[in-house]
């Protein structure tokens, strides 16, 4: 089984949250994961709203089958019953003892405010994403401490292109770690997407039409790492705007779809405040694109904008488990002026972050992160091109050109 970085986290919150949910898309490992834990981290009973007695049981009684409960337990797949939120919420008030309710679930609550308002202030929430590179390769990341660090990023061992455009094909899902044959993998991702319509989207919402959904899901992969224009794309969809964004809001509370909010400083220029698009997976973004290394190759656009989405994703995995946890934004002027990543951790310093589709780097490509740095003055801390080589170059004294693979070979032994 692969080490799940976030392990440490999640036994962290046990030990002094009532009530812990661990959240993220349908075959991430959450199951795998909360079932991993020994009794000695945290004996409970594992209990699964699939099975259709546990879920008859809360349906009938939300209150009463928890009264039927002794000590700490796991709900797994606790969006199947949503009124269990409120059920949990008073036996919380009644005993906050930490580690009681160690829910999973594969909608974000965060995006349905009648379940996360009735736990607020009670319940921790963290977001298991497919496996990270790291994961993969069995070592844990420090790239986002190591960008906040006083010292510049070191970095051991990158990764090389071939095996990297290849990983990013085949995505992070567990499932598909050892699928190596094409027709496999897009046989999995056919049967994934049909899954989540057909059963998370219908947990969340009785939705008209659901045929209309997987085409949708294509229509935003191909704009992946853009900012949509509802307008196109209701027109693109033969969607009304309502039932357009509707449909967005589903998709991204069951964790295909993913937005990174607009940084927004105050600046002398305007910056545009539309999120950007991302899909959270790549293999599944490679998957509704029917993209190969040889497209790619032939295509630089289409490899810039699955790169970004790598590194995009690539990074927000390592924010759980970070020391540092920034939030994360991108940097738009209207005028022309962006950064695909910036970085902002709580005093304000701010990281940027651009990225390259080229074996080689050159002065030009640090020339908004250098306006960037003259714009924030002190709270710039650091500016970092990644790019498809494998040498580490320093352009300035916090201006460094490094190789995608530092996401998961940079070491943050000199944090300050």
């Amino acid at each position: 089984m692969v080490k799940r970085n976030l392990t440490d986290s999640l036994l962290q919150a046990l030990a002094d949250s009532p009530v812990v949910l661990l959240n993220g898309a349908r075959q991430t490992g959450k199951t795998t994961l909360v079932q991993s834990l020994s009794p000695k981290q945290h004996p409970a009973r594992y209990l699964t709203l699939d099975d259709l007695g546990v879920l008859s049981a809360i349906k009938a009684d939300p209150a009463g089958f928890l009264a039927g409960l002794e000590g700490p337990v796991i709900l797994d797949e606790i969006q199947r019953a949503p009124e269990l939120f409120v059920a949990i919420k008073a036996e919380v008030d009644k005993n906050r003892r930490p580690g009681r309710f160690l829910l999973t679930g594969s909608a974000n609550v965060l995006l349905l405010p009648r379940l996360s308002e009735s736990l607020a202030g009670r319940m921790e929430i963290l977001t298991l994403w497919p496996l990270s590179q790291g994961e993969i390769e069995g070592v844990r990341e420090e790239f986002v401490d190591a960008a906040f660090a006083a010292k510049p990023i070191a970095v051991d061992k990158p990764k090389g292109k071939p095996a990297l455009l290849g990983s990013i094909l085949r995505g992070g899902y567990p499932e598909n770690l050892h699928r190596t044959e094409g027709d496999r993998l897009k046989a999995w991702f056919r049967s994934y997407v049909t899954s989540i319509l057909q059963r998370d989207v219908r947990d969340l919402a009785n939705i008209e039409g659901l045929t209309e959904m997987p085409r949708l899901l294509s229509l935003l992969a191909a704009r992946s790492t853009s900012l949509p224009n509802f307008s196109e794309l209701s027109r693109s969809s033969g969607l009304p705007q309502s039932t357009l964004k509707r449909y967005m809001a589903l998709l991204e509370a069951t964790f295909l779809v993913q937005v990174v909010q607009p940084w927004s400083g105050n600046l002398s220029h305007r910056l545009v405040k539309t999120p950007k698009l991302m899909l959270a997976d790549t293999g599944l973004l490679a998957h509704l694109l029917d993209l190969t290394e040889e497209r790619l190759a032939a295509d630089a656009g289409l490899k810039g904008s699955l790169l970004e989405n790598f590194v995009v994703m690539e990074l927000r995995k390592q924010i759980a488990w970070s020391k540092t946890q920034p939030r994360m934004y991108f940097y738009r002027t209207q005028t022309g002026q962006e950064i695909d990543i910036i970085l902002e951790d709580a005093s304000g310093r701010l990281v940027g972050i651009e990225v390259k589709a080229s074996a080689t780097v050159k002065a030009e490509d640090f020339k908004w992160l250098k306006a960037f740095a003259d714009e924030t003055k002190k709270k710039f801390h650091r500016g970092v091109v990644l790019y498809l080589g494998n040498e580490s170059i320093p352009f300035g004294a916090n201006l460094h050109a490094l190789p995608v693979g530092a996401l998961w070979a940079a070491t943050a032994k000199h944090s300050s």
